[in-house]
């Protein structure tokens, strides 16, 4: 099985064939890495009194509006690992994937908010598929198998030069028929209209899994703002949805506003499967709101869908009276699942002003 349990596959001896891709080895050609000569690379200064072969070239430079290629792998293969640091601000760099000759990526998303640091502050994550580090490291490891070719870019939407550091380590070995191809999209509502509901996805057809969720909730109002339920419309719903939740921090794995009952305080949490990750709390300034971070992957319950999908979440609060109150947050999402076609179509990703937390 493709997916199986790594810890217990460590052990099988296979045909696949390990190659990696960082600056240091652009292409992941056997045997080069290291190789860039004193005077090209990104360090060739701090390089200089040891020579070829030290650290010479460990980073890269991209220009205000560049979209650099990180990769472009023929296949067949499996993306294994995905780790970068980056300068400047998260929301300013676009990660985008592209599976088999495909013009239209099946990633495409801000890098901070693909990482679960939406917010442009560094949040330390402990989760399976995804790990943040000290150092604002970001680390991926969901499976992303191809058969032709793999095509991986990133784009500096700042207007100066930033620097990335990265290793992307990935597998040449058959991939099974059965396996689907990786897709994440970012949404973002700003402010969402009232009595509407954010959508996380849609227009997604075909056969698939959805397997995960980050959200980076900035909230309006001075009160609670998690009653809302998530809805998956899957396979022809229409007006009701299949799959629907109980509540935003129910559908987070936690419970009771996430309140932390001995300090009565919202209580950061980062788990394999779920978790607050972030709380922003203001400080009375100029960060007046307060902003949270929240991811939840449907790794052991993958939401499986035969012919289409959509996702929503409901944006509410409490009013007098014991009411709902429909609220006006910024709501930004990320949507992870699975397909068995590259993407053909993707919902246009905001512009620079449109991504900016302000």
């Amino acid at each position: 099985m493709f997916f199986a349990n790594p810890m217990g596959d460590l052990s099988r001896m296979t045909n696949a064939v390990t190659r990696s891709i960082s600056s240091e080895n652009p292409t992941g050609a056997k045997g080069v890495g290291g190789s860039c000569p004193v005077g090209e690379g990104f360090s060739s200064s701090q390089a200089r009194d040891l020579g070829l072969g030290w650290k010479v070239n460990p980073c890269t430079g991209v220009g205000p509006g560049e979209i650099l290629t990180l990769a472009d792998i023929e296949g067949p293969g499996c993306i294994t690992q995905i780790w970068t640091t980056l300068t400047g601000t998260f929301r300013n760099w676009i990660l985008r994937i592209y599976w088999e000759d495909s013009e239209v990526p099946s990633v495409e998303c801000p890098a901070g908010d693909f990482f679960c640091n939406g917010w442009n502050r560094y949040a330390p994550v402990v989760s399976l598929p995804v790990c943040v580090n000290p150092g604002r490291a970001f680390n991926c490891y969901w499976q992303m198998p191809f058969r032709k070719r793999c095509r991986i870019t990133i784009e500096n939407l700042s207007d100066k030069q930033e620097v990335i550091y990265y290793q992307i380590n990935y597998e040449l070995r058959e991939v099974p028929e059965d396996c689907a191809y990786f897709h994440a999209q970012f949404r973002r509502s700003n402010p969402l209209p009232y009595k509407s509901v954010h959508t996380i996805l849609d227009g997604v057809t075909g056969k698939g899994q959805y397997v995960g969720t980050y959200m980076a909730w900035g909230v309006n109002n001075c009160g609670w703002w998690g009653e809302g339920e998530i809805k998956f419309y899957m396979d022809g719903d229409r007006e009701f949805p299949t799959v629907c939740g109980t509540g935003t921090e129910d559908y987070f794995c936690g419970s009771y506003n996430f309140e932390n009952q001995q300090t009565h305080q919202y209580e950061v949490f980062t788990t394999p499967y779920a978790g607050l990750c972030q709380v922003i709390r203001p400080d009375g300034l100029y960060s007046s709101q307060q902003r949270f971070g929240l991811y939840r992957w449907h790794i052991t319950d993958p939401i499986r869908f035969s012919e289409d999908l959509r996702v929503t979440i409901q944006a509410l609060g409490w009013r007098s009276g014991g009411r709902y109150l429909p609220l006006q947050d910024d709501i930004s999402s990320v949507a992870f699942w699975y397909q068995d076609k590259p993407a053909k179509k993707m919902s246009a990703l905001p512009d620079r002003d449109g991504l900016e937390i302000i």
